[in-house]
């Protein structure tokens, strides 16, 4: 029996002489379908790109946690015991001392702010691993830091900011403090100045840290801020087995170290910018799924115009035995046909464009508006298979009413309709 309502329900979907438009309405829906499946998981897999690249790049150059020190100025004093306790806490997989300020400087007549951090070159002076993937190729050679022949501190400059202030490999830079900016005895606020030579530029990929970002050495950066004799730093960067779990170690850290020093997570710094993606994937996807919906009226469009156009067969079905369920089936197995297929080319059509998009990068976007450079794609599996079982249940929804208007048809009533 079950062959037989397969087989009135495809006929029933198929075209003839007197009823071509019933194929081509059932095409519409089965397009919309496909459509909007499509959509759903391209806008989708575009988010999760979206989120796994910029976390990937504020991740490349941030430390999962921070530990500073509660005062005026980013300073602290007793780094290495809070560098040894911090080591030695689980899930911690390294940890390292930084400086981080902010300085001026310029070519000819340009000059722009920029953020110098200072780093430990050695991996023997970190504990265990880099806890960024810059770090670590500062660590592996892969960027210079090391002595220079004029004598000066080696400089790491962003690709973009290099090519704004138009310097190369060996070229000098003067850089100015912001910072511990003192008054000489006119009365003149003079900043305190150091010549750099830049030994290489890098590229993270991040807009905002290419134009901003500089790496010198640790000690460099402290003779710049003048803490060099008190060996003071601005905190301690680290890195956790998890990035997601940053907070809840960061919270262990904080109750482990005490007063007067306190954490920050990447996730906290980061929260206004990913709970925006997070919201702006939420209404896409409330908006694209909408298309499924819309197609799924198409459906109900369909199945309607076929049990009027099919009434008397109905009625001589029914009247040869076919039962009420059955007459049910056979309509909810034409709605089930089109949500399926059209659920599968769309799957298949949005892979196919998601990898596309990810392969070829075709869609190029401006960096300095969305902080990278192209757009990426990342499908989840889960939620492809989510974006299918909803597809399908909306279309299997759409059928409910039509079948059951089918399925009461009386026969004779039906038989008599032509």
């Amino acid at each position: 029996m079950k062959k037989l309502d397969w087989f009135i329900a495809r006929r029933y979907l198929a075209s003839r002489k007197q009823g071509r438009f019933l194929s081509f309405i059932t095409w519409i829906a089965l397009g919309g379908i496909t459509v909007g499946v499509t959509a759903l998981i391209l806008v989708i897999g575009v988010m999760n790109g979206m989120q796994e690249e910029l976390r990937d790049k504020i991740l490349g150059s941030t430390p999962h946690i921070l530990v500073l020190q509660h005062g005026t100025s980013l300073r602290m004093d007793d780094w290495r015991s809070v560098l040894g306790t911090v080591r030695e806490m689980d899930r911690t997989l390294g940890a390292s001392p930084f400086v981080l300020t902010q300085v001026a400087t310029g070519r000819d007549d340009y000059a722009q702010s920029a953020d110098l951090y200072g780093v430990s070159a050695d991996a023997a002076e970190t504990s265990g691993a880099a806890v960024t993937d810059m770090e670590a190729s500062i660590q592996s050679g892969l960027y210079s830091l090391e002595g220079t022949e004029s004598g000066l501190p080696p400089l790491l400059v962003g690709s973009r900011l290099a090519e704004r202030l138009q310097v190369f490999r060996g070229d000098t830079l003067v850089l100015y403090s912001l910072e511990n900016i003192r008054m000489d005895p006119f009365g003149n606020p003079s900043p305190a100045i150091r010549q750099y030579e830049v030994t290489g530029t890098f590229t993270t990929g991040m807009y905002d840290y290419d134009i901003r970002n500089m790496y010198a050495p640790l000690e460099a950066v402290q003779n710049l801020l003048g803490i060099e004799e008190e060996d003071q730093v601005s905190g301690i960067g680290v890195r956790v087995d998890d990035a997601w779990a940053a907070t809840e170690v960061g919270n262990t850290i904080r109750r482990e170290l005490g007063s007067p020093y306190y954490v920050e997570s990447w996730i906290t710094t980061n929260q206004s910018l990913f709970s925006a993606l997070r919201l702006e994937k939420l209404v896409m996807g409330l908006i694209l799924f909408l298309i499924i919906v819309v197609a799924a009226f198409n459906i109900v469009s369909t199945l309607v115009m076929v049990v009027v156009d099919r009434t008397s067969e109905i009625g001589i079905l029914k009247s040869m035995g076919m039962s009420d369920r059955q007459v049910l089936r056979v309509f909810m197995l034409q709605g089930l046909w089109i949500g399926m297929i059209g659920t599968v080319l769309g799957t298949l059509f949005g892979s196919l464009g998601a990898w596309i998009l990810h392969r070829y990068e075709v869609i190029p976007i401006p960096p300095d508006v969305y902080f990278i450079d192209r757009l990426p794609v990342s499908l989840h599996p889960l939620e492809v298979l989510m974006i299918m079982t909803l597809s399908i249940l909306v279309a299997f929804a759409a059928t409910i009413y039509p079948a059951l208007q089918a399925s009461r048809l009386q026969p004779v009533e039906a038989i008599r309709h032509e």
